[in-house]
């Protein structure tokens, strides 16, 4: 027998007897659709998560991408589209059928009960065997680190320690994928750098789990995923490796989402054939990055640079900005120092060793052409 439990919104989901592939599972979006009410939330949205690897899921409030983990997990029925788990297709069956583990931001633990109890509740709702379920809560609290709390109650642990034990019960019943649902937003900003390195070390030591990771923050993204969907409007918006897609990002849209990024209006000059190198000219200064995709000679395009690539630098250096300091911001571990260049703002972070510029003094910049690269100016390029 199978069941689910479904919490204020969170779902804990019982899988049927499944021990996994050493392959590991694949997900894929085939041009699904989601419509509340006529309003469509998922639009045709298409995507492939490998096995074994994570893939976040990120984008603005109401881009879709709770929606689309929810058309995974079934709880949410696609107008269009299939949804398929290792080559099965999935979308007409119920959630309690597709071999699932989800933990969502509230922990969604069971007040009443102990953390073993917690743990062993979606193998209790599969009617296994005690010994097994022993066995099975031994291993996966071992595995969250969370082993010497088996007889407490969730409301004599902290936030991070719930959500292990959340994560611990999702692992018990042998998922074939894991679903992330902003896990961590609840949390202080500590808790979440150590769970941030706690679901790091999951992966690693279950590395044929595959994923699926929804979150606002685009720290853990980048910190924790394979590969990075950002979403707009329901559609898919960029994909790719984490850190092709920071380092090199498609379009607009991407390149000002995911991190911070100066992106200053050029026009394209000339490409060196040898180096692959675009010439490029800011107002009246020459500046070189790499070249962009689409992107042709003569064209009016935006030249992205991270704050944190661009360094004090001498005013006859290659590749240098010159600019008026508008605002320091002081954080700690850095310096946020805003400037004004050609009538755009730019930013960049500076080591809070030494006196930083002061505001209204001239300030010259500079940043290797590798770590720039060309974008469209349109958003959806």
């Amino acid at each position: 027998m199978t069941s689910i439990s479904d919490i204020g919104g969170a779902a804990v989901t019982a899988a049927p007897s499944y021990a996994g592939t050493e392959a590991g599972n694949s997900i894929s979006f085939e041009a699904v659709t989601v419509a509340y009410r006529g309003t469509v939330v998922l639009d045709s949205f298409s995507l492939e998560v490998e096995p074994g690897e994570i893939v976040a899921l990120i984008g603005p409030s109401g881009s879709g991408k709770t929606t689309a983990l929810r058309a995974v997990a079934g709880f949410v029925r696609p107008t269009a589209g299939r949804v398929m788990i290792s080559g099965e297709d999935v979308t007409d069956l119920p959630p309690y059928e597709r071999g699932l583990g989800m933990v969502v931001q509230n922990y969604a633990l069971f007040p009443h009960m102990r953390v073993d109890e917690n743990v062993a509740f979606g193998l209790r709702a599969q009617g296994a065997a005690r010994d097994l379920i022993a066995g099975r809560v031994t291993e996966c609290l071992q595995i969250v680190g969370m082993s010497q709390y088996t007889r407490r109650y969730p409301r004599e642990l902290s936030g991070g320690q719930q959500q292990r034990v959340a994560i611990a019960r999702a692992l018990a019943i042998r998922p074939r994928v894991l679903l992330l649902d902003e896990p961590l937003s609840a949390l202080d900003a500590q808790i979440r750098r150590n769970m941030v390195d706690e679901i790091a070390r999951l992966h690693r030591d279950l590395p044929t789990l595959t994923i699926l990771y929804v979150t606002h923050d685009q720290s853990e993204a980048l910190t924790l995923a394979d590969r990075i969907a950002i979403m707009r409007g329901g559609k898919l918006a960029a994909f790719g490796p984490s850190r092709q897609l920071y380092q090199r990002p498609p379009n607009r849209f991407a390149a000002e989402f995911l991190g911070r990024a100066n992106l200053l209006p050029v026009t394209l000059r000339a490409v060196n054939a040898s180096s692959g190198l675009a010439d490029v000219r800011f107002g009246g200064m020459p500046l070189s990055a790499r070249q962009g995709v689409g992107i042709s000679v003569g064209d009016e395009c935006l030249l992205c640079v991270r704050p944190h690539d661009l360094a004090q630098a001498d005013a006859d250096v290659p590749n240098v900005l010159k600019g008026t300091v508008t605002s320091i911001l002081w954080q700690g571990d850095s310096y946020s120092i805003t400037m004004e260049a050609e009538g755009t703002q730019m930013r960049l972070s500076s080591a809070p060793s030494g006196e930083p510029p002061e505001v209204g003094a001239e300030l010259h910049v500079r940043f290797s052409p590798e770590q720039a690269v060309l974008v469209a100016q349109s958003a959806d390029a």
